[in-house]
C-alpha cells in the first residue's frame, strides 16, 4: 500500500521560507515521479513542481520558478520543496503526489498519472 505523508507546513511572513517534506512508503516501481500541487480556497488545485525520481530532472510552474526548489533524497524516499521568498498568494494546502508509472517525456504538470496523494499540508503566508 502506497502512503505519502507531508510535513513542514505552517505560518510564515511574506518574504520568508519554508520547506515541505513528503515521505513515501510502499512504492515498488523503479520508474516513478513525484509532484507537488497546491490548492487555495475557492480555486482549482494547481501544479507546483515535479521531479523524476531516477534521473532527478525537475519542472517548475512559472508562478514559483526561481523561488521554489524541488529535490529528493532517494535513501530516505523523501521529496522536498524548498519555498523561498514566499508571497501571500502562495497560501494554500500543498499536496505531494506520486506517479508510479512515469515514462520519459511524460507531462507531469497535470494531475493525470498521479495515482497517489498525500493528505496535504497547510502553508499560510501573512503580509
Amino acid at each position: 500500500q502506497v502512503q505519502l505523508a507531508e510535513s513542514g507546513g505552517g505560518l510564515v511572513q511574506a518574504g520568508g521560507s519554508l520547506r515541505l517534506s513528503c515521505g513515501a512508503s510502499g512504492l515498488t516501481s523503479t520508474t516513478y515521479a513525484m509532484g507537488w500541487f497546491r490548492q487555495s480556497p475557492g480555486k482549482e488545485r494547481e501544479f507546483v513542481a515535479s521531479i523524476n525520481w531516477s534521473g532527478g530532472s525537475t519542472y517548475d510552474a512559472d508562478s514559483v520558478k526561481g523561488r521554489f526548489i524541488i529535490s529528493r533524497d532517494t535513501a530516505k524516499n523523501t521529496v522536498y520543496v524548498q519555498m523561498n521568498s514566499l508571497k501571500p498568494e502562495d497560501t494554500a494546502v500543498y499536496y505531494c503526489a506520486a506517479n508510479p508509472a512515469y515514462y520519459r517525456g511524460q507531462i507531469l504538470y497535470t494531475e493525470t498519472g498521479y495515482a497517489y496523494w498525500g493528505q496535504g499540508a497547510q502553508v499560510t503566508v501573512s503580509s
